[in-house]
């Protein structure tokens, strides 16, 4: 019975933590969706106020603005039923919600994960907010500059050599987008992730090591499911920043390892 209890009074805390992340992200969501944001000029800079408006809305610019940055100006970006705008406009809000609202969502997560650590443990993991949200933040734009740009053109090469008019419908844009943005800002922390296990004690700052060619493998496999051609060359931008993301978390998991060596020698 006190099993069952200690389940149940989990449940209800993560239950109460995943609201709070959801109520969140989704005022967030909500605001970029009903507010356009118009510049103005203060002394010389260019500055932005958000101003009620549905329809040209943050996430209506942030879709504008991917359109011309991402695509190559041989792809028409279209909708081809009613509502795809409008979904294409969720999406992109919900992410941004998401990338706003993460140091709330890494504060309840890290919040609900403390009663299993001791005092030490809870230390690490919370001293580690800030970067978490740094390196999600640089993997969204590492994506978003070097690794989305080259995929979209590199793909869609093939039909400007055909000579084909190429359309994207917009909900497929969004999508393959977002698609890299999070899987880049989840990925970028696994050097954080790597930290924390070894400083914690989970396992030695030499299990990275020894077991890097399994994780080369690993990285490799993810690489080639999460990139949508069959070429073998655009996984290498997934897979080639993972591994050196793998060996950034084992040189400074080993780096503190040596380092609390020395304090003790």
């Amino acid at each position: 019975m006190d099993e069952l209890k200690q389940i149940g009074e989990h449940l209800d805390e993560l239950r109460k933590r995943v609201l709070r992340m959801v109520i969140a992200v989704g005022i967030i969501t909500f605001f970029i969706l009903g507010f356009h944001l118009t510049p103005f000029v203060y002394n010389g800079t260019t500055l932005y106020y958000p101003n009620p408006n549905p329809f040209d809305n943050m996430a209506a610019q942030v879709t504008v603005a991917m359109k011309h940055q991402l695509l190559p100006s041989t792809v028409q970006l279209i909708q081809t039923a009613p509502g795809q705008a409008f979904f294409a406009q969720f999406y992109v809000a919900v992410v941004l919600g998401i990338a706003i609202g993460m140091p709330i969502i890494v504060k309840e997560f890290i919040g609900f994960l403390a009663p299993a650590f001791d005092r030490k443990e809870v230390k690490i993991i919370r001293s580690m907010t800030i970067p978490a949200v740094c390196l999600f933040i640089a993997g969204c734009i590492f994506s978003y500059l070097f690794v989305t740009p080259y995929i979209l053109e590199f793909l869609y090469k093939y039909g400007q050599s055909s000579e084909l008019l190429t359309f994207l419908n917009v909900v497929d844009f969004i999508t393959f987008v977002l698609q890299f943005l999070l899987s880049f800002g989840v990925s970028f922390q696994l050097p954080l992730i790597m930290y924390v296990v070894s400083a914690s004690g989970l396992v030695s700052e030499k299990f990275w090591r020894k077991n890097i060619r399994y994780a080369i493998i690993i990285i490799v496999i993810l690489g080639a499911a999460i990139t949508p051609d069959g070429s073998g060359i655009t996984m290498w931008f997934v897979s080639g920043p993972m591994m050196a993301l793998y060996l950034i978390g084992m040189f400074f998991a080993e780096r503190r390892a040596k380092h609390i060596a020395t304090l003790k020698s």
